[in-house]
């Protein structure tokens, strides 16, 4: 005799109702995401709005994959920067690169990706796959970039998140005298206070002008060092005060320096904290290939990443990110009201203190149980 199966059978019954073309997004993903990749999805963007966007939580964004070429920033990013969905971010060098084309002014074109690439290169044309544009303006880019950096302000070591919001306080100038507005993510994060943290500084085309330009005598050095404490203190405060959410978009070395923040604080520094709160992943890597190592949720709670009470909560969702992203969007801007901005970039030399302290009494407490164990 079978034994009861109520246990199993607690989750809503699938009854959708037909489509009728007159859906919000919103209402179609709550109507008709209910299962397979669709269905995380929707898990998705309901732990993204109802808790990961509480006032009290504190979101920290990772961007790999080339989005902003794609014009994922202007039409995704920056509407979550500018609602107060998103309060840092750790991102490749290659979309603040791209990213500054369109706050220059420059083109980015539709293509396709079965091209001759031969061909393109004899008529001086780039591709990403299927975004085509012109060789110049990775030029002009450059040339911005070398000539930005090359001002008295930019003339000390700083962490890349100080680089990059000086470097986009240039971009929206450049974009005021264009007559444009809203097209950099850069100059965005800038004017919302919003620290953007690059974890491989040098794996970059911006990264490769400053090091050309230290070969000319610049003093601008990036403090991966710094990068490493900032972020650690965005999460301490985080925790300390409400709650720490991570949304990981892609994989890359900006992942695992959004989740590392955590084992920083505690392995490292000693300091008591137990992971973050809320995890979101949009990925189509596989963790038996390695493409997922320490980085799944449950990993994750081993390496001390996140918190091992909140792991019902976490979420991945294996889909492509540029289909992902934007539903997950405009899922939360229809949901939720914006939030106040947190505008972390302006704390920062607060958070590092806080830090410094916290680790400084740490340090006491286990230099002072040393002690007592010798004794």
């Amino acid at each position: 005799m079978a034994e009861d199966s109520s246990a199993f059978l607690r989750g809503a019954r699938i009854l959708p109702t037909p489509i009728t073309g007159r859906e919000t997004v919103a209402e179609l993903v709550d109507n008709a995401f209910l299962a397979y990749n669709a269905g995380r999805l929707r898990d998705g963007c309901r732990l993204y709005t109802d808790r990961m966007l509480a006032d009290s939580s504190t979101v920290g964004m990772s961007l790999t994959g080339a989005m902003t070429p794609a014009g994922l920033g202007m039409s995704t990013l920056i509407p979550l920067i500018e609602a107060g969905f998103v309060d840092w971010i750790v991102s490749t060098g290659a979309n603040l690169y791209h990213d500054a084309h369109f706050g220059l002014g420059l083109a980015m074109h539709r293509g396709s990706p079965f091209a001759d690439d031969v061909e393109l290169r004899d008529h001086g044309v780039v591709r990403i796959y299927d975004i085509f544009f012109d060789y110049k303006v990775l030029l002009s880019t450059d040339l911005f970039v070398r000539e930005v950096s090359a001002r008295p302000e930019f003339q000390r070591p700083m962490s890349t998140a100080e680089y990059h919001y000086l470097l986009g306080g240039y971009v929206k100038e450049r974009e005021k005298v264009l007559g444009l507005k809203g097209k950099s993510v850069l100059a965005v994060a800038h004017e919302c206070g919003v620290p953007v943290y690059t974890s491989s500084p040098g794996d970059s085309s911006i990264g490769m002008n400053v090091a050309e330009q230290a070969l000319a005598g610049s003093q601008l050095r990036f403090d991966v060092s710094a990068d490493v404490n900032e972020t650690a203190a965005i999460v301490l405060e985080a925790k300390r005060k409400g709650e720490s959410a991570i949304l990981i978009v892609g994989g890359g070395s900006p992942k695992n320096f959004v989740l590392q923040t955590e084992p920083q604080i505690q392995e490292v520094l000693g300091i008591d904290s137990r992971g973050h709160d809320y995890f979101l992943q949009i990925t189509d890597a596989r963790p038996d290939t390695g493409g997922l190592s320490g980085a799944t949720p449950g990993e994750a709670v081993s390496w001390g990443k996140v918190d091992p009470d909140k792991l019902p909560d976490a979420v991945v969702c294996y889909t492509d990110s540029t289909i992902a992203l934007p539903v997950l969007a405009a899922y939360s801007l229809a949901r939720r009201k914006p939030r106040k901005l947190k505008r972390l970039y302006d704390r920062r030399g607060e958070l590092m203190k806080q830090l410094e302290a916290a680790y400084k009494e740490a340090r006491a407490t286990r230099d002072a149980r040393a002690v007592a164990a010798r004794d």
